[in-house]
């Protein structure tokens, strides 16, 4: 794919959602880092639902340290794979105390360092709650990427990188947030909706779907 059908790409994704940002919900960055943890293997509905009867008990990393582990275990037990997310929680919150004066670091090495962070969650940490512009690489852009061509790549990083390079620095920071939502909710993993899609004939998949 050339540049001009990139950057004609963006900017419709743009003009069709000018402020996009993530469906979870947060009020503050702590709260933020600790949706994305849950998100993993789990729907950001999911994870709302179970957020906003956590949050308001517990949306500091001290709150978080007195919830405990079990404690935290019974807001999140019907998010996927809770046990380790709890335990991942807790322990998070309690270097964030220890070593960040309960606040999260500004640092991607030192949000890598937090236990159940990987580098998709420090990015979109990153993007979210400080305006960086990175991309956090999920299902969702990896298969818009490369089923559109914008920026192939065999791998989750392969295509980072691949984004990292061609998209122009005026996108940068929404750029993930167009992705995500397009293909959650338009170029779907089964049957893409390529009928109603606003980037159709740009997208440079060979089996378009004619419905939408």
């Amino acid at each position: 794919m050339n540049k001009q059908k990139r950057i004609e790409i963006l900017t419709r994704l743009r003009e069709n959602n000018p402020n996009p940002t993530t469906e979870l919900e947060f009020d503050s960055s702590f709260e933020l880092l600790i949706a994305v943890m849950l998100s993993a293997q789990a729907t950001d509905v999911g994870v709302n639902k179970a957020t906003r009867k956590l949050f308001p008990v517990a949306n500091t990393p001290e709150q978080m340290l007195e919830l405990g582990v079990d404690g935290v275990k019974d807001y999140i037990k019907t998010i996927g794979l809770f046990n380790a997310k709890a335990e991942n929680v807790i322990k998070t919150a309690k270097i964030l105390v220890d070593k960040h004066d309960g606040e999260v670091p500004e640092d991607r090495a030192a949000l890598e360092a937090l236990p159940g962070v990987g580098r998709k969650t420090a990015n979109v940490v990153l993007n979210t709650a400080f305006g960086w512009p990175t991309i956090a690489v999920d299902t969702h852009i990896f298969r818009v990427s490369n089923r559109t061509k914008f920026a192939p790549g065999k791998t989750v990083r392969a295509v980072e990188d691949k984004l990292e390079k061609v998209i122009p620095s005026e996108f940068k920071v929404d750029a993930h947030h167009w992705f995500i939502l397009h293909g959650r909710y338009t170029c779907i993993a089964r049957k893409p909706r390529c009928g109603s899609c606003i980037i159709e004939d740009l997208c440079e998949y060979k089996d378009k779907t004619s419905d939408d």
